[in-house]
């Protein structure tokens, strides 16, 4: 047997266990838990997640085949399916929700150097909301419409490396303008979001708190434009005009001047009309900002095609919630390894590797350096590349 630590352990041994423990102790997490703790269950979903185990019988099956390696991967206890289901009820979410937050913040001052899509120096966010669907007569706790159950995922990514900042996990009928009632604006931010958060009473709070937002307007809303700026035709722009809300009622909710950006894309040739209180960036590059926004669609279905977020070992809130929280604090993880490793692979083809090597007692860089030029071959044409940096 090679000499050394799991792939699994080293993976893990990025992991503080001091920062782990006090998100235990704040829920009282292993209170009564004499033999499967808090750290054997992360472990045992951790791994779930790295190898896309279907079913809590089959992480049993897999971790029971494997039991003389477990003391070694750090998991202490006999892995029961009962006990891990148990857990995964009954243990507070939060914990797990912590714990991801704290390894976001980690990850951000990491990523902080990552180039945008556009040449700015400020701090780009993008706003959005997935729905995650589920079946109503086994989650009839998540009720959403007549025959469907679903969760609502909505989620700020900083485009800078692509990494969630802020996660809010509610049920499936809360409109997706509800997250900005929460947020915690970062002055000189600029958020992007689409025109389902126009609500000029929360956009409002941006101008407030001087942070920018960019999203795109809806029919029927009246402006009464101001003053107009030159524009480059030939870049799409059509028009940069500021404008205040012409009706009574949305001057109450929103009193300041906007800027209205008419652009038309030169590839789809559609035409795009954005919103926005940046008055000192190029109208091209408000439209750039905006495109850019596309990034948390595709963080959305990354996340749905890689993680175990669409189907779920457990049936109660607790459970649902907690397997999120682990599979969001797993993508988190693997990203910061990428980083301080200095792994010339992308964060899908780096999955992919950990989920064949876990047991492999050899260091993460060399299994990917081994691997690395002919995964590109493996690879088929029709996944998401989005972490190709």
């Amino acid at each position: 047997m090679l000499p050394g630590r799991t792939v699994f352990a080293e993976l893990m041994s990025y992991v503080s266990p001091r920062k782990f423990q006090t998100c235990v102790d704040r829920y009282d997490g292993d209170y009564k838990a004499s033999r499967f703790s808090c750290w054997d269950q992360y472990l045992c979903m951790a791994f779930a997640q790295l190898t896309y185990r279907e079913s809590l019988r089959d992480i049993e099956a897999c971790l029971r085949a494997v039991q003389p390696k477990l003391y070694h991967l750090g998991i202490r206890a006999r892995v029961a399916r009962s006990t891990l289901a148990r857990a995964n009820e009954t243990r507070d979410w939060r914990i797990y929700a912590d714990f991801a937050q704290g390894l976001i913040r980690t990850a951000r001052t990491l990523y902080v150097d990552e180039p945008l899509a556009v040449d700015l120096a400020d701090t780009v966010y993008a706003l959005d909301a997935t729905i995650i669907e589920l079946c109503l007569s086994v989650f009839p706790w998540a009720h959403y419409r007549r025959r469907d159950a679903a969760i609502k995922l909505h989620t700020l990514v900083d485009l800078r490396g692509v990494i969630p900042t802020v996660v809010q996990i509610t049920a499936g009928k809360c409109p997706d303008v509800t997250a900005l009632d929460t947020l915690v604006l970062e002055t000189g931010a600029i958020y992007l979001m689409d025109r389902g958060y126009v609500d000029f009473a929360r956009l409002y709070r941006f101008a407030e708190e001087s942070a920018f937002f960019v999203t795109r307007t809806k029919q029927g809303i009246r402006f009464t434009r101001r003053t107009s700026q030159p524009v480059d035709f030939t870049t799409g722009v059509r028009s940069d005009h500021v404008v205040v809300l012409a009706t009574k009622e949305s001057r109450g909710h929103y009193p300041q001047p906007l800027r209205r950006v008419r652009y038309v894309d030169p590839e789809t040739e559609k035409h795009l009309v954005f919103l926005t209180n940046n008055f000192m960036l190029p109208a091209l590059t408000i439209a750039q900002l905006y495109k850019a926004r596309w990034q948390v669609e595709l963080f959305f279905k990354w996340i749905k095609q890689h993680l175990r977020i669409k189907a779920f070992y457990g049936t109660s809130e607790n459970a649902v919630k907690t397997q999120i929280w682990i599979a969001l604090s797993v993508y988190v993880l693997v990203a910061i390894v990428r980083t301080r490793l200095a792994l010339d692979v992308s964060l899908y083809k780096l999955l992919q590797i950990l989920s064949v090597t876990l047991f492999e007692k050899t260091p993460i860089s060399t299994t990917v350096f081994d691997v690395g030029p002919n995964v590109d071959i493996l690879a088929t044409g029709n996944q998401l590349e989005l972490f190709d940096l």
